[in-house]
């Protein structure tokens, strides 16, 4: 495996892995076991994925917990990220909550949950509108100072609200959804990336499923997935949405890939500072996902992906209202 750096010297593996859809937002586990999970995560730094990221809201809280279990043999060899910013009555998550008081709160219990001493990178879930970005970088700055974290991340931010929290405290990594389909971090975010030196860790990077192929117009969605809440994931948006994959899918037999690897190798040819986070619950998965550094798109090839969705169109919007509401502030 490949490594890249990000921001502030952070080295990590060039494919990390997404934990989420092990126990949040995909409905039930296809009959994975929790024993199942823990061994998807040990193989996937078996073959040098290194960069896992997770979250407190991820469960909430069991997704932590799994990555903690899993990774306390192998702590010294892996970089955890996590993140904080929302409020939760009950065990259920009711808004944002980003006060330095309950930062240093769910430092914590995610510290403990993580079965660790140091959060290697520690993103803002979401910005929260009510606290000043300042109070948020300069509250984790104290938390990397008293040896809690190393690293700051941000997520879905606006490029403004990035450059004021960067001149507070350094922002080593900034995730956002970007992808073949999902092109918004491009005008504005990836550009001040670039001119700050700050990583950026693409989730989403398969488009939910729907690059690979493994999505189509005839899918059923379970009870708890979360693609049936989103525009993009319409019967209807889907339809319109596999000639992408099509197109994708023809490159990738003229390459010997797959189409997820041709997507993920496009995103590792846009920066060296980008960092795709592939979510699975699948050891054969994480295995062709890593595979994707080792495939190699000509000039031609990412020149013509370059403008694929331009090109041929995608239907749908990403989130629903609400989702796109907390997005790019």
């Amino acid at each position: 495996m490949h490594t890249r750096t990000l921001g502030q010297g952070l080295q990590v593996s060039a494919i990390g892995l997404g934990a989420m859809g092990m126990s949040h937002g995909y409905g039930p586990r296809d009959g994975a076991s929790r024993d199942d999970l823990i061994a998807v995560l040990r193989g996937a730094v078996e073959q040098g994925v290194t960069f896992i990221d997770t979250a407190e809201v991820y469960g909430p809280f069991v997704n932590e917990e799994l990555v903690g279990d899993a990774l306390e043999p192998v702590r010294d060899q892996v970089i955890i990220a996590t993140k904080f910013g929302w409020n939760f009555v009950d065990g259920k998550q009711t808004g944002l909550n980003s006060r330095p008081e309950h930062i240093r709160q769910v430092v914590e219990e995610s510290l403990r949950r993580l079965r660790t001493d140091v959060i290697d990178l520690l993103y803002q879930h979401r910005v929260d509108p009510e606290v000043p970005i300042e109070d948020v970088a300069g509250t984790v700055g104290e938390l990397v100072a008293a040896g809690k974290v190393r690293h700051f991340g941000m997520s879905e931010a606006a490029a403004g609200t990035l450059r004021r929290a960067h001149a507070v405290h350094p922002v080593t990594a900034l995730q956002s959804e970007y992808s073949l389909w999902t092109r918004d971090p491009e005008p504005e975010v990836l550009p001040t990336c670039a001119e700050l030196g700050i990583g950026f860790v693409p989730f989403s990077p398969l488009g939910r499923g729907f690059l690979t192929g493994a999505v189509d117009a005839s899918t059923t969605f379970a009870e708890g997935d979360i693609r049936a809440t989103m525009p993009r994931f319409t019967t209807e948006n889907r339809e319109v949405n596999t000639a992408l994959v099509a197109h994708v899918r023809d490159l990738a037999e003229r390459r010997g890939a797959t189409p997820g690897q041709i997507a993920l190798a496009w995103l590792l040819a846009q920066q060296p500072w980008i960092v795709p986070i592939p979510g699975t619950r699948r050891l054969a998965r994480v295995i062709e996902n890593a595979g994707a550094t080792e495939v190699a798109l000509s000039a031609d090839d990412i020149a013509d992906l370059d403008g694929i969705a331009a090109r041929i169109g995608v239907a749908g919007d990403r989130y629903n209202a609400a989702g796109l509401a907390m997005a790019g502030r």
